[in-house]
């Protein structure tokens, strides 16, 4: 198992998850949420190669529709 932090929250979850991976184990819709990954922006297109490590940290934020 490995550690990560996901909007200031610890996390514990499998090794080798992809970004989309994780997003799923937690209950998200990978098509509606923004991820900044260690510090930086991660453009969906990099989700599914991107692989969880340890010590990670996450923010998620979820997009809402509105007016």
């Amino acid at each position: 198992m490995i550690t990560l932090k996901v909007n200031g929250d610890e996390q514990i979850c499998k090794p080798n998850l992809t970004m989309v991976e994780l997003l799923q184990s937690l209950g998200l819709n990978p098509r509606l949420v923004a991820v900044e990954y260690n510090g930086e922006i991660l453009h969906r297109q990099l989700w599914e190669q991107t692989i969880i490590q340890n010590f990670d940290r996450l923010e998620v934020v979820t997009i809402v529709g509105g007016g």
